[in-house]
C-alpha cells in the first residue's frame, strides 16, 4: 500500500505541475535522466546486466534481465510526463515479485528561454513487495547543454535521490540517499549515430555506481547501448550492460 500511495502522489503531481533527447527517455546508462517520452510515444527497452567477476564472497552473481515499457502521457510542448513498468529477473527469491513501476514529469531544456535547464522529478523501482522490492527511488534532476563557440561540450545533469532505507543498505546500515550526476554528448565528428556518456549514482547500496558507455542508433527508432558498471561497494561484482531500445 505504501508503494501505491507514493505512485499515486507522483502521478497526481504530473497533473498539476505546469526535448531534445540524447539517450533513452528514462535513463542515461543506469540512472534516470531528464528526458521524457513525448505524448503517445511508446518506448520498449530490454536490458542485460552481466557480471564480469565474482563478488567478495567468491560467488558469481546471476545475470539480471529487465524488460520495460514506457509511454508519454501529456500533450503539452513545455511539460511532458511518462509512466511505465519493468519486469526484472535474476534476483533469486525476489523474482517472485518481478513487477516494478515508474513515472516522471519534466520540462524540456530551453522551454522558457535559452538559459533554462531541463528539469525532471520522478519515482522508479516501485515494487510490489514492501521491504523486498519496493525501493521507491524518488529523484529530482536538472540538465543543461554547454558549448564553446561552435563546439559542443555536451550536456551535464545534476540531481539527487532518496529510496527506501530498509532496502538501500550498506553493511546493514541505511545508505538510501545520494547524488546523481551525468555528462553526455553525441559524437557527430565520428557519426551522427554515436552517443557517449559518463554517469554516477551515489551511496554504497546496490544502486551506487559509476557507469561509462555509448549508444549506436541503428535506425530512427532503434538503438543499442553498451556500458560498464563500477559499483561503489567494491564487495559487489562489476557488470557490463547491453541494452536495446525501440520507439513506436
Amino acid at each position: 500500500m505504501k508503494a501505491l500511495k507514493i505512485t499515486f502522489f507522483i502521478v497526481s503531481c504530473c497533473l498539476f505541475i505546469v526535448s531534445q533527447g540524447y539517450a533513452t527517455a528514462s535513463t542515461h546508462i543506469w540512472a534516470p535522466s531528464t528526458d521524457v517520452q513525448p505524448y503517445k510515444k511508446w518506448h520498449v527497452t530490454s536490458d542485460y546486466y552481466v557480471p564480469t567477476e565474482s563478488n567478495s564472497a567468491g560467488a558469481r552473481p546471476n545475470t539480471i534481465t529487465n524488460f520495460g515499457l514506457t509511454v508519454g502521457v501529456l500533450p503539452f510542448e513545455k511539460l511532458n510526463a511518462e509512466v511505465g513498468f519493468d519486469h526484472k529477473s535474476g534476483y533469486g527469491d525476489l523474482d517472485d515479485y518481478p513487477w516494478y513501476f515508474n513515472t516522471k514529469v519534466g520540462i524540456p531544456e530551453n522551454a522558457y528561454g535559452k538559459f533554462f535547464p531541463a528539469l525532471a522529478i520522478g519515482i522508479y523501482d516501485v515494487g510490489t513487495k514492501e521491504n523486498k522490492t519496493a525501493s521507491n527511488i524518488i529523484y529530482a534532476k536538472a540538465a543543461k547543454t554547454f558549448s564553446a563557440w561552435d563546439l559542443s561540450l555536451g550536456r551535464v545533469s545534476l540531481g539527487g535521490f532518496q529510496g527506501d532505507g530498509d532496502i538501500l543498505l550498506h553493511s546493514d546500515k541505511r545508505d538510501n540517499k545520494g547524488l546523481l550526476f551525468a555528462w553526455e554528448r553525441p559524437m557527430p565528428e565520428i557519426s551522427d549515430k554515436l552517443w557517449i556518456c559518463l554517469e554516477y549514482q551515489g551511496t554504497r547500496s546496490s544502486y551506487g555506481c559509476w557507469n561509462a558507455g555509448f549508444s549506436w542508433k541503428f535506425a530512427d527508432n532503434v538503438s543499442g547501448l553498451f556500458g560498464y558498471d563500477f559499483y561503489n561497494d567494491r564487495d559487489l561484482a562489476d557488470t557490463y550492460t547491453v541494452q536495446l531500445d525501440i520507439d513506436f
